[in-house]
C-alpha cells in the first residue's frame, strides 16, 4: 500500500514525539527541559542506568548517545512494538485522530483476517481462564500451587485450563456466533480427516502466548496426564502465529529490559514465569522449539546481551553448541550472547524456591560470553592436550572465526583465541620465544629516534596506538561505555600500560569526569598521569586536542584498538608462515612476508615523519594502514 504525499509529514506534525516515547521510558527531569522539548531518559533499546537517550521535540527526532539508535516517531514505534512500516503509521494515526488512507482491497482483506483471528483468540483466552475455577480444574490447580504460582500470579499470566472432552471450547465459541472455519484458522481446533472438527488442547494448563503489541496470537499448554503424547503443546502455524519468530512473554520483557532488567532466555512457560515473579522480569523463552535466527535477532532487538540460561548437562551443552552456531554468522558489533550454566538437574524455579534469589541472580551474572564457552568446547573434546591436538583446536577454532561476517567480532575473537592458544602452548612447555615474544620496556615518554633505537617496529607502532587508547579513555570516559565489553582484558604490550588500562576500567562507574580522572590520578600517581598526557605522541592526536568531540574519541579508540589486533594477527601470520617455511624452498611465502614487514615499516615511517595538520596526517595513516589491512598481503593464499 502506497500512501499519499505529505501523510507522513502532517503525521509527524500532529504527534508529539516525546507523547510517544514517554509510555516507553521515564524521563529524567534533572536534564530534561519540558518548555523546550528537550527530553532525556534512559534509552528503552539497551540496558542502561544513566539518562542517555535525547528526544528532540520540535524536531521530531531521537538519538541515543550510548547505542546510536536514532530515528522519528514512526521508526521509535517500529522499533518498540516489533511491527512493520505500515502497521507502525496506523497505531501513530489512531493516537492523531487521523484517517487511514484507503487500502489496497487484498491487503484490507488479509488485515481484516488477522483482526478477526486475534478477537478469537481473546475470545478463547477468557473462556480457559473461567475454566480453572470448575471442579474439572481441581488438578491443575493442586499443580499449580505446588510451583507456587498464587491466584494473582495466576491472573497476571492470564491461566486458563482445557478441559479433556473433544468439541467443549468449539461448542463455547460457536455459541458465541464465530464460525467453526475461524475457530480452525486461529489454531484453537481441528479438523479430522472425516470433517469432524475437534478441540485442540484438552486436559492441559493453558498459557496465552502473546505478540509484541499485547495482542493473543497462539496458545501454549501443560499436559496434566503423565501418558500424554506431549508434554508441552503449542499452537499450529497460522495467519497469525509462527512460533520460530516469537518469543513466550516478549512485550513485558521488552519493556523490563528498557528500565535495566536483564534479558534472560529460559527453556519454557514455567521457567519465565517462575523467573519474572521472582524479580527477573526481563525472561523470554522460544516457543518449543531450538532458539531460531529469528528469535535470536528478536532478543538483540530487546538487548544487546541476553543471557541463556541453560542446563548444565549434556544437552544444555548441545543446545549451547547450536545456538552459537546460529549466532556467529548474524552477529554484528554491539551484539554478544552469554551464557548461564544452570545447576545440573534444576530448573530455573528449582533454583529460586530451593536455593534462592540470589543464587539465581548469582548464576546470570557468572554467565560466560560466546568466546569462553566456544573455546571450552573445543578443549573439552580433548582428554589431554599436545601441540598437535592443540594445532587441531586452533584448526576447529579458525572454522567457527571464519564463519563471522562482523570483521570487527571476527579480528577480536581472532586474537582472543591466540592469546589462549598461546598460553595453552606455554603451559606445556614450548621453548622460549616459539609463538610468543618478549615484552619489552620502553621509555614512557622520549623522542621519535629513541623509540625506534630500543624497540622493533612492530613495538612501537602497537606502544603509540596503546597510549591513543588510554590517553582517550582518560580523557574521555564515555567512550568506555561505548567498548566496555572490548576494553574488558584487552592485552597491553607494557605491564605499566596494563596497570593504567586496569585503574580505568575500575574507576569508570565513578561520576562526575573530574571526579573519574582524580580518582585514576590517586591509583596510579600525577605523575604517570600527566606524564600520559604530555606524551610527544598522544599531545598530536586529535581527539586529545579536541576532547568535547565525543564522535572523534570514539572513533580514535574503535580504530586503534582494530589496528592493534590486526598488528598482533599480523606478527603471528608471519610466525605460522617461519614454521611454514621450515624445510621448504616457497619464494612466493618469502615474498609476502617481505612484503608484509616493508609494508608495517612504511607505515611507522609515514605516521612519524609526516609533518603539518595532525587531523589531514592522522586521516592519511588511518587509510594507509587500512588499505594494509584490507590487503592481508601477510597471509598465505591457497593454491
Amino acid at each position: 500500500m502506497s500512501l499519499p504525499p505529505g501523510f507522513i509529514d502532517e503525521l509527524r506534525t500532529r504527534v508529539s514525539l516525546s507523547s510517544i516515547v514517554g509510555k516507553k521510558v521515564t524521563w529524567d527531569m534533572r536534564k530534561s527541559n519540558l518548555g523546550k522539548g528537550d527530553m532525556w531518559a534512559p534509552c528503552p533499546f539497551h540496558q542502561e542506568k544513566s539518562a542517555s537517550f535525547h528526544v528532540d521535540d520540535r524536531k521530531g527526532y531521537y538519538y541515543c548517545f550510548g547505542c546510536q539508535a536514532k530515528g522519528d516517531a514512526v521508526s521509535f514505534v517500529k522499533e518498540t512494538d516489533n511491527v512493520g512500516f505500515m502497521e507502525a503509521v496506523e497505531i501513530l494515526a489512531r493516537e492523531a485522530g487521523m484517517p487511514m488512507p484507503a487500502r489496497d482491497p487484498r491487503a484490507a482483506e488479509k488485515a481484516d483476517h488477522r483482526t478477526q483471528l486475534v478477537q478469537v483468540m481473546e475470545e478463547a483466552v477468557k473462556w480457559f481462564r473461567l475454566q480453572l475455577r470448575t471442579s474439572a480444574a481441581a488438578d491443575a490447580r493442586d499443580y499449580l500451587a505446588r510451583r507456587k504460582l498464587t491466584p494473582e500470579a495466576q491472573d497476571r499470566w492470564e491461566i486458563g485450563f482445557a478441559p479433556d472432552q473433544h468439541t467443549s471450547l468449539l461448542t463455547a465459541l460457536t455459541q458465541k456466533g464465530i464460525s467453526p472455519d475461524l475457530i480452525v484458522a486461529a489454531g484453537l481446533c481441528a479438523k479430522a480427516d472425516d470433517g469432524a472438527i475437534y478441540d485442540r488442547f484438552r486436559g492441559r494448563i493453558i498459557f496465552p502466548i502473546r505478540d509484541g503489541r499485547g495482542r493473543a496470537i497462539s496458545l501454549g499448554g501443560r499436559a496434566m496426564a503423565a501418558d500424554a503424547r506431549a508434554k508441552y503443546l503449542n499452537g499450529p502455524e497460522t495467519d497469525l502465529f509462527d512460533k520460530g519468530k516469537n518469543l513466550f512473554n516478549y512485550a513485558r520483557a521488552r519493556e523490563a529490559v528498557g528500565r535495566g532488567k536483564t534479558l534472560v532466555v529460559a527453556e519454557g512457560y514455567m521457567d519465565v514465569i517462575a523467573l519474572s515473579e521472582a524479580g527477573f522480569t526481563g525472561a523470554v523463552a522460544p516457543l518449543g522449539t531450538a532458539v531460531t535466527e529469528d528469535q535470536l535477532r528478536l532478543m538483540w532487538r530487546i538487548a544487546p546481551s541476553p543471557v541463556l540460561a541453560l542446563d548444565g548437562d549434556a544437552a544444555g551443552q548441545r543446545a549451547a553448541s547450536r545456538v552459537i552456531d546460529l549466532a556467529l554468522p548474524i552477529m554484528e558489533s554491539g551484539q554478544e550472547l552469554l551464557f548461564a550454566v544452570l545447576d545440573v538437574g534444576k530448573d530455573p524455579d528449582d533454583i529460586i524456591h530451593n536455593d534462592g534469589k540470589d543464587r539465581m541472580q548469582a548464576i546470570i551474572e557468572q554467565a560466560r560470553p560466546i568466546s569462553e564457552v566456544l573455546w571450552n568446547r573445543e578443549i573439552k573434546k580433548h582428554d589431554s592436550l599436545s601441540p598437535e591436538r592443540l594445532a587441531m583446536v586452533k584448526k576447529s577454532l579458525a572454522d567457527s572465526v571464519n564463519r563471522i561476517t562482523d570483521i570487527r567480532i571476527k579480528t577480536f575473537l581472532k586474537a582472543f583465541f591466540n592469546q589462549r592458544l598461546d598460553r595453552a602452548l606455554f603451559a606445556l612447555g614450548t621453548p622460549r620465544g616459539v609463538g610468543k615474544r618478549e615484552k619489552v620496556r620502553l621509555p614512557f615518554q622520549g623522542t621519535k629516534s629513541s623509540m625506534l633505537a630500543t624497540s622493533s617496529v612492530l613495538d612501537v607502532i602497537e606502544t603509540i596506538r596503546e597510549l591513543a587508547i588510554l590517553a582517550v579513555l582518560f580523557t574521555n570516559p564515555r567512550v568506555i561505555n561505548k567498548y566496555e565489553f572490548g576494553l574488558e582484558g584487552f592485552d597491553m604490550l607494557r605491564h605499566d600500560h596494563a596497570q593504567i588500562l586496569s585503574a580505568i576500567m575500575k574507576n569508570r562507574a565513578v561520576q562526575p569526569d573530574e571526579a573519574y580522572r582524580t580518582a585514576i590520578g590517586e591509583a596510579l600517581g600525577k605523575d604517570r598521569v600527566e606524564a600520559l598526557l604530555s606524551n610527544t605522541y598522544v599531545r598530536v592526536v586529535p581527539a586529545i586536542k579536541h576532547p568535547e568531540n565525543f564522535e572523534l574519541a570514539a572513533a580514535t579508540v574503535e580504530e586503534q584498538m582494530a589496528f592493534l589486533t590486526a598488528d598482533r594477527g599480523h606478527r603471528r601470520e608471519i610466525e605460522d608462515g617461519e614454521l611454514d617455511m621450515e624445510g621448504l624452498v616457497d619464494e612466493g611465502l618469502t615474498h609476502r612476508l617481505n612484503r608484509a614487514n616493508e609494508a608495517l615499516r612504511s607505515a611507522v615511517r609515514f605516521g612519524m615523519e609526516s609533518e603539518g595538520d595532525a587531523d589531514a596526517e592522522r586521516t592519511a595513516q588511518s587509510k594507509h594502514l587500512q588499505n594494509l589491512i584490507d590487503g592481508q598481503v601477510w597471509v598465505k593464499k591457497t593454491r
